[in-house]
């Protein structure tokens, strides 16, 4: 098995490294800036200084970091990924980021004799400890093959979409699904509870029918019973929506909806809520009709 280097063990990249480890395949992660959680360094994960020296000890690197600033620095920062590559590497950025930065990194990285993959997921904390990700791929034929057993320890639906920066518009296009499937789930519970009517039995009805959604079945019960510990958080999905206006502006396309729900979570950040998960946009919605769920 190739030695997966693995920089970015946070609520998301901790339990995903962690399959890889039950897999069987060498995991190497820095220590540059926290040390890695003990849970995977009992499962044998080894530390190393640095990511250039993650680099160096990987035949496969995955990034798992917050939004684009941060691969550019992970990638091409002092001391970053790019100092230890070798010909024949692969790196593999797993982030939400820019699709149009995303070519160019990846331009970079093929400059080096590497192959570049982007590969965004979908499913969250509870996707990624259950290993059932979705996966939206960019970047070549062959580079993906290679890395395909490696996606298969982490996530189910594992897609090559396109080129790279094609994974990361696919995962732009997921993100506007996501955001304002969640607006109209805290719309539909705040109008049923406020009209009378107990939001979790109309939660359960819903479920039996047309509306049914994987967001009506776990944001919806988040909503109910007040669970807004992320999950995925309010302000990385800001960003994410930020990356779909930026890129709407660019093609000329309107995305109404999009922007009304980006102006909810920006509501939820100016109260104090950037942390919380993105569920607790029913918050806003809670805030302009002067009505909680269930009272």
């Amino acid at each position: 098995m190739e030695t997966i280097g693995f920089i970015g063990l946070g609520i998301m990249g901790a339990p995903m490294a962690g399959h890889l480890l039950d897999a069987g395949y060498p995991v190497v992660a820095s220590d540059h800036r926290s040390r890695p959680p003990q849970w995977l360094v009992d499962k044998g994960l080894k530390i190393v200084s640095g990511h250039d020296a993650v680099a160096r000890a990987a035949e496969i690197v995955i990034t798992m970091v917050p939004d684009t600033p941060q691969v550019r620095e992970v990638l091409f920062g002092e001391g970053g990924v790019a100092a230890g590559l070798a010909r024949g590497k692969l790196v593999i950025d797993m982030s939400s980021m820019s699709p149009i930065e995303t070519k160019e990194f990846a331009r970079q990285i093929n400059a080096l004799g590497c192959d570049y993959l982007d590969a965004p997921v979908s499913g969250g904390e509870v996707g990624a400890k259950a290993a059932s990700l979705t996966i939206m791929v960019g970047g070549s034929e062959a580079a993906f093959t290679r890395a395909k057993p490696v996606f298969e320890k982490m996530g189910k639906n594992i897609t090559l979409v396109g080129d790279n920066g094609v994974g990361q518009t696919t995962k732009v296009a997921n993100q506007i699904v996501v955001a304002l499937t969640i607006e109209a789930v805290a719309e539909a519970l705040v109008f049923a509870s406020k009209a009378g009517a107990d939001p979790a039995k109309v939660r359960q009805a819903l479920m039996g029918g047309l509306a049914a959604s994987r967001i009506l079945e776990v944001h919806g019960e988040r909503m109910v019973k007040r669970t807004f510990a992320p999950g995925f958080r309010i302000e990385l999905h800001q960003k994410d929506l930020n990356l779909a206006l930026e890129g709407a502006r660019a093609l000329g396309v309107s995305l109404p909806n999009t922007s009304t729900t980006q102006q909810l979570f920006n509501s939820c950040a100016a109260n104090g809520g950037a942390k919380e998960d993105h569920s607790a946009l029913v918050r806003a919605l809670e805030r302009m009709a002067g009505h909680q769920l269930g009272q």
